[in-house]
Parts: structure tokens; C-alpha cells; sequence
């Protein structure tokens, strides 16, 4: 498991009122994102590099 310490979480820009489908966000450390659903906080965190973390979020506003 990563080390979360340090890491600020903020709600995506895209998370709304859509049934609570929201996830967090916390790309403030160095080398990493980590990525965890907002109603489910112990329930485990994706990490990503950035660059792969830019190219997702790049490809998500595609469409």
C-alpha cells in the first residue's frame, strides 16, 4: 500500500448530485495520484503516475 500521508483529497469537479457517484482526488505528492470513491474511503485508493493520471483525465474530456 502507498503512504497517504500528507495527501490532500479534493472532490472532482465532475462529482454531483448524480446519486452519489463521486470520487477524490489527491494529487498534491510528489510523484503520484491517488484516486478513492468518496462514500467508500476505507475501502481502498487507485495510484497512478501522473503523466498516466494527465492522459486519463486528457481522454476522459474527449468523451
Amino acid at each position: 500500500m502507498s503512504n497517504l500521508t500528507g495527501a490532500v483529497w479534493r472532490k472532482s469537479s465532475r462529482s454531483g448530485g448524480n446519486g452519489g457517484q463521486c470520487v477524490e482526488v489527491a494529487d498534491n505528492l510528489t510523484g503520484v495520484v491517488f484516486v478513492r470513491d468518496t462514500k467508500n474511503r476505507d475501502g481502498g485508493t487507485l495510484t497512478f503516475a501522473p503523466e498516466a493520471w494527465r492522459a486519463f483525465v486528457g481522454f476522459a474530456k474527449q468523451g
